[in-house]
Order: C-alpha cells, then sequence, then structure tokens
C-alpha cells in the first residue's frame, strides 16, 4: 500500500539530504519560527515540515498535487486529523507492548508470535481507516486523497480484512503446533514444514465416529529443561518460513502507517499554522505558479509570516508587480522594512514550492531551481578573516551550488567595504549573476551601486524604495521609486541622540 500524499508517484525520500544552505536559509529567513508554528512544541511535526519545505519541489505538476491535497485539508481538518492519529495510535501500541516482528533480531517463535500481535494490534487501525475512507471516498476531493481513499478501499475490503482476522486467530495455534518433517542422512529430520491444522469446524458427531489415525506421542518431564529446548528447536525449524512471511506482513503494515504519518504530518502542520494565522487576523492565499522560464513576481499585502508569528498580531504587507524583472533593487531610509520585505519573499517561496499557502492576499511567481540567502553577518570572533573576506568567501560558495533559474536574496552585501570597491563589486556581481539566468532581489545602501544600474536603463530591473513621510516616519511599506543619496542616517540620530530631537529631525527632513 502507497501513500502517495506528497508526491503522485513516489514517497517522500526520508535519507535525502537538506540542501547544503539549509543553515543560512533557516537563520537569514528566521525559518525556525515558521516551524515552531507548524509544529506546536511536537518534535516530530518539526522535523517533517522542516525537510519538506526546505526541499520544496521545482516540478509545478508536484506542487499544484500538493496544492489541492492541503485545500481538502484546510476543508475537513477533523477528518485528517482523525486519520492522523491512526498511526499514532499504532506507535503506540508497538512501544508499549515492545513487540518483536524481525526473524534477525529474534528466534522463528518469538519472531512470529510478536509479527502476530503486531497484525492483530493493527487489525481494528485498518478497519478504522476504511470507514474513513468509506466515509470520505466522495466527499473529498483532490486527486491524491481520492487515490489513496480508492486504494484502502480496494485493498482493505471486507473479505481481505476478514481473511487477516482469521489468519491472526490460526497464528495463535490454540491446539498447538503440526509440523511435517522427512527423514534425511543418518535419520536426521530435515524439510520442517508448518502444517495447516486438522479441520476444528467438525461436528462433534463427525469427530466421534471419524476414523482414527494411529498417533504416537511422548510427554516431557516437567524438569526435562534439555528435551524442551531440543523440543523447541524442532518447532522453531517448522516455523521459520511462516515467521518470515508473517515478520513481512507485519513490516508492511508497520511501514505504511509510518509513511502515512509522515505525510500527514506536513499537512497538520499547514492546519497549524493557518490557525495561528486565523487567529491574529492575517491573510493567507494559495499562490499561483509559473514555470521557471517565466519572469513573474507580483503579490498584494505580502508580509513576513515568521515577523506576524513572534509579535502575534498583523504586520504590514507590501504590494508589488515585478513580472518581467530579473533583479529588484531595494533601497531607501534605514529601518523602513527593507531586510523584512526581503524576507517575506524569501519565506514564500519557499512556501510556495513546499505546497502550502503563503502569507499574503494574493501572490504570483514562477518557480526557481534553488533559493539562496547573502545577508550581513557579525564580525568573526575568532578573527581569521575579516568581514569583506567572509562576505566573499559566502558569496563564492553560493556561485558554486547557483543554478540557471535560481533566486538570490542579498541583504546589504558587500557593504563592508568603501563605497566605490562596493558598488563596483556589486555591480559585477549581479551583473554575472542575470547572464547566468539568476534572479536577484538586492537591499542595498550602496548608492553609486544603485545609480550606475539605474543609469544602464535596463528593462529588466525594478527599483523599489522604502517609503519615508516626510516628518521622518517610516510607514514599513515598499513602493516603487528610484534610488536616492541618503539613508536618512539622521533620523536615526534625532532619536538616539538629539537633546532637541524636533529640531534635528526638521533638519534631516528638509536634506
Amino acid at each position: 500500500m502507497k501513500v502517495f500524499l506528497l508526491y503522485p508517484d513516489r514517497d517522500f525520500d526520508l535519507s535525502r539530504e537538506l540542501p547544503p544552505n539549509a543553515a543560512d536559509l533557516a537563520q537569514d529567513l528566521a525559518l525556525d519560527t515558521l516551524f515552531a508554528a507548524m509544529a506546536q512544541r511536537d518534535s516530530f511535526l518539526f522535523d517533517v515540515v522542516r525537510r519538506v519545505v526546505l526541499s520544496g519541489s521545482d516540478e509545478i505538476n508536484t506542487i499544484a498535487y500538493r496544492q489541492e491535497v492541503l485545500q481538502d485539508c484546510l476543508r475537513y481538518p477533523d477528518v485528517v486529523r482523525q486519520m492522523y492519529g491512526i498511526p499514532l495510535e499504532f506507535l503506540e501500541r508497538k512501544h508499549r507492548e515492545w513487540f518483536w516482528i524481525s526473524p534477525r533480531d529474534a528466534s522463528p517463535s518469538l519472531a512470529l508470535s510478536g509479527g502476530q500481535q503486531l497484525l492483530e494490534a493493527s487489525l481494528d487501525l485498518l478497519w478504522s481507516l476504511r470507514r474513513i475512507a468509506d466515509a470520505n471516498a466522495e466527499t473529498f476531493q483532490s486527486a491524491g486523497f481520492r487515490r489513496f481513499f480508492a486504494m484502502i478501499q480496494r485493498e482493505l475490503d471486507d473479505e481481505y480484512l476478514a481473511s487477516v482476522a482469521k489468519h491472526i486467530r490460526a497464528l495463535r495455534f490454540p491446539h498447538g503446533v503440526l509440523l511435517r518433517a522427512r527423514l534425511g542422512k543418518g535419520n536426521e529430520g530435515t524439510d520442517y514444514l508448518l502444517c495447516k491444522p486438522n479441520a476444528p469446524d467438525r461436528n462433534w458427531v463427525k469427530r466421534v465416529f471419524a476414523p482414527k489415525s494411529p498417533v504416537y506421542s511422548f510427554s516431557l518431564h516437567p524438569r526435562d529443561d534439555q528435551g524442551a529446548r531440543v523440543l523447541g528447536e524442532l518447532r522453531d525449524r517448522g516455523l521459520v518460513r511462516a515467521a518470515n512471511a508473517v515478520a513481512q506482513a507485519a513490516k508492511h503494515i508497520e511501514d505504511f502507517f509510518n509513511v502515512l504519518r509522515w505525510e500527514l504530518a506536513f499537512y497538520l502542520g499547514c492546519l497549524n499554522l493557518r490557525e495561528q494565522l486565523v487567529q491574529i487576523g492575517e491573510p493567507f492565499a494559495f499562490p499561483r505558479l509559473a514555470p521557471a522560464g517565466e519572469r513573474r513576481f507580483s503579490c498584494q499585502g505580502l508580509y513576513d509570516v515568521s515577523l506576524a508569528l513572534t509579535m502575534k498580531r498583523k504586520v504590514v504587507g507590501n504590494d508589488v508587480s515585478a513580472d518581467g524583472k530579473d533583479v529588484i533593487i531595494i533601497t531607501g531610509p534605514n529601518q523602513g522594512g527593507k531586510t523584512t520585505f526581503l524576507r517575506s519573499v524569501g519565506l514564500a517561496q519557499l512556501m510556495m514550492q513546499a505546497g502550502m499557502f503563503v502569507p499574503a492576499e494574493s501572490f504570483s511567481a514562477h518557480l526557481c531551481s534553488g533559493l539562496f540567502t547573502h545577508f550581513k553577518r557579525e564580525e568573526d570572533k575568532t578573527m581569521e578573516r575579516g568581514k569583506f573576506e567572509e562576505e566573499l568567501k559566502r558569496m563564492s560558495a553560493i556561485v558554486d551550488l547557483v543554478k540557471p533559474d535560481g533566486l538570490i536574496l542579498l541583504n546589504e552585501s558587500f557593504a563592508s567595504t568603501n563605497e566605490r570597491e562596493g558598488s563596483e563589486i556589486a555591480r559585477e556581481v549581479v551583473r554575472a549573476l542575470r547572464e547566468a539566468g539568476v534572479k536577484v532581489f538586492y537591499v542595498t545602501h550602496l548608492w553609486e551601486f544603485a545609480r550606475l544600474v539605474q543609469e544602464e536603463g535596463a528593462k529588466s530591473v525594478l527599483f523599489l524604495r522604502a517609503e519615508r513621510l516626510p516628518d521622518g516616519r517610516r510607514t514599513f511599506r515598499i513602493k516603487e521609486g528610484a534610488p536616492l543619496d541618503t539613508s536618512y542616517g539622521m533620523d536615526l540620530y534625532a532619536r538616539i541622540f538629539a537633546a532637541d530631537g524636533q529640531e534635528v529631525l526638521a533638519s534631516a527632513a528638509t536634506s
């Protein structure tokens, strides 16, 4: 049985390594805040959502497939939580009873007994899953859930489940174990085989008058430990094949429940996130997808979901139209919301490519082959390299990994050197990335760099600027606008140092 709720044709690869830049993405985009909100203190959920989000797909059909499944989950959250409880109950029973099912770890008798108990513990859970499938097969609309429910109804039909129950009862061996063997060399037993017990369902008349076969038997003395050991070895020889078959069946059921738990956990995390966004009044929307070759980016009310979850209230969203643009340069005053906007872009891209809804009123973007961040870092405490050298090394590592149709978010990159050098390096790096087919969002205070790019007049470049009101107040909104040759540092000076803040602020407003 296959789950196929994350991919239309395969299960999620749990052995797949995270992208090499996963740590940078988590730090720069505050991903742990998002994952913690989705996990709700459940370490297993945290690990699942972390893996799925950081390993997002670049296949448009896969993302659309997950979106449909998630929409079903949002429509019927109680059913999804009920389904998720089934593998949880199975694992709880397994851990509580400490079942042994593998003949590699135990004798055939113990493996057979453990496998039988595991199958018995799962039987009523399989019935529960079948009832859920019967009740919702026509209600759910996504291709993923419809196929899953159809598979459950087909493979767990009444006849099959009744047959499993019958075999589980037989594996208890209420009338003992019936074995067959041949005499081999030296009259030693060989080819031991477990046989089907004599039919116990005959009525008493048939049992009384049926012809009797000669029976040769012996009894062990209660204190004959050696005889009991030999008899146990003979019994195990006959149970080897049955133990293997039962262990495989039990392992199949266990693997199915594990995959079901794993894939439903991602959607459960999305349900948890939706509930928190509703509580704080933030919008969310399913994005419109475009192939990687198209340059598509437009949004309404796009906000930093990690910031909203941290503050537990609505935060400022932004409306941007950047279709057809390869480079988006964001300038403007200090503490105007530029970095927050950049994070919102990265978070939305990751969530979109994981198949999730995004934190916006509406959102449309093309898929990227990989997302990378290059945010400013604190000074190297080991003093092994300077800040500028550290920036260049991180950029070099990104260049080694990025592919055409990749997306790079640059935040104050190359600002640790002087204006002229930083601007020239930024210009060359951005030019090389554009020529390689990589899309760039760049938050910068390098006026010379922004001016040079503006003078080139490329149609594929868009300039955005953090809004500042005439009185110096920041609205934290990002709007289309040409770069200015000031970051309004006097605003900060007035707020922090000036004795007469109003006088300095008025002077800064006229600059």
